[in-house]
């Protein structure tokens, strides 16, 4: 993946007779900042509307101005008019420049009038704002009326970890809880989809399991080696992928030589596939509490992208989240796995 740097400075004014200026503090998690940056640029003078969906509290309102504010889209808020407006105003926060659509006083009708935005082409990606996350999701998959594509629907986060070298996608930490191999071929297409529309032309996949051999009372070590063979025999053409890998040797290249494996991927990896929720959840977890990384994700496979924040989001990852929205909806997705 592209390793988007970012380089703020400041100094002094030339022939100034005072003392220069102190250095801009520097960002921490450049690479986010990086991908909020180009996306604000891919936005231009034209930014693509995103439903903001029920937004009755201050953490999305907050969020769509944030958005409003970086030029990355256009808040649309979509949700019980009286109710938006009597939060913007408890929470001092003025909402008068964005545009808001009023959609009944429940928060089932706001998802599916937002969907329904989607669907038309009057919004390019959705936002959860206030709503529970089943309540906008109901809606998207819903199957006549809903935002379903081709593939399974899926998840993918995006980190920017201090101790990695470049931006790191995890698939899926979010929707499908117990993926088949033939659900993991989708969550993979979708995050390469991803990928490639943050400009890595060829990302380097790690199928992760418990261990790094294959063992048949491990079912995730077996799928990974179905996804490497079909992969050899010509599926995602525009990737390396490999697999199975511990955590350990995916992500570090020196665990990969101490086990004598020979891989493009191991220490570089764009792209972690990870066996199920559980292990997706904690490991994306423990990147954020303990790792000290920030993250932007999407759910994919869906005609627009969706952002699903959590209350525990910081201010940068909602914003980096709507950024990722509008860099993946710039791409549209591809029907097959090849």
């Amino acid at each position: 993946m592209t390793d988007f740097k970012s380089t703020t400075t400041a100094g002094a004014h030339a022939g100034s007779t005072h003392a220069a200026l102190p250095a801009a503090p520097a960002r921490t998690h450049p690479r986010l900042h990086a991908l909020v940056d180009r996306a604000c640029t891919a936005a231009g003078a034209s930014p693509q509307a995103l439903a903001v969906v029920y937004p009755c509290d201050a953490l999305a309102l907050q969020a769509a101005q944030d958005i409003a504010a970086a030029g990355i889209a256009r808040p649309v808020l979509v949700g019980p008019a009286d109710d938006i407006r009597r939060a913007a105003g408890a929470a001092h926060i003025d909402i008068s420049a964005l545009e808001l659509v009023d959609a009944g006083l429940d928060a089932p009708t706001a998802a599916q009038r937002a969907v329904t935005l989607a669907r038309t082409g009057g919004v390019s990606a959705l936002m959860k704002g206030s709503l529970h996350t089943d309540e906008l999701m109901s809606a998207v998959v819903a199957r006549d009326t809903g935002l379903r594509g081709p593939r399974r629907i899926s998840h993918a986060f995006v980190f920017d970890v201090p101790r990695y070298h470049k931006l790191l996608a995890l698939a899926d930490c979010v929707v499908n809880i117990a993926p088949d191999l033939k659900t993991k071929r989708d969550i993979l297409s979708n995050a390469l989809d991803l990928l490639q529309a943050l400009g890595a032309p060829h990302p380097k996949v790690g199928i992760v399991a418990a261990v790094e051999s294959v063992n048949p009372s491990i079912p995730a070590t077996l799928d990974a080696q179905a996804l490497v063979t079909e992969h050899q025999a010509g599926a995602w053409p525009q990737a390396i992928v490999e697999g199975p890998f511990g955590f350990d040797n995916a992500i570090s290249a020196e665990a990969a030589r101490i086990k004598k494996m020979t891989s493009a991927v191991a220490g570089d990896p764009d792209l972690l596939l990870l066996p199920d929720l559980n292990a997706a959840n904690v490991l994306y977890k423990s990147f954020v509490y303990i790792g000290g990384g920030e993250c932007a994700g999407l759910v994919l496979g869906t005609r627009v992208p969706v952002v699903l924040t959590s209350r525990a989001d910081s201010p940068l990852a909602r914003l980096a989240s709507a950024a990722l929205a509008v860099l993946a909806s710039t791409q549209p997705a591809s029907d097959t796995a090849t």
